[in-house]
């Protein structure tokens, strides 16, 4: 079984809708970097954290479904 950064950046590569999610959720991870190097947030800011928090973890788990689903085709056609 590769490991899961191998699967990935395999992936990144191979399927275009990984690929998007996973530059969305990059995105997401920087605006977030930029947001919590604010020293006094606003109520704007806080909730965008929030937002962006949530839509990371959305984009993970459809990253980690579409990775188990192209890791269970490839070990179908294994066997």
């Amino acid at each position: 079984m590769a490991s899961y950064e191998a699967l990935k950046e395999e992936l990144v590569q191979a399927d275009p809708e990984f690929r998007r999610l996973f530059e969305e959720h990059q995105q997401c991870e920087r605006r977030l970097t930029e947001l919590l190097h604010k020293s006094f947030p606003s109520e704007q800011d806080e909730s965008e954290q929030k937002q962006l928090k949530l839509h990371k973890l959305m984009l993970k788990d459809r990253m980690a479904t579409l990775a188990r689903a192209y890791e269970g085709s490839r070990l179908a056609l294994t066997h």
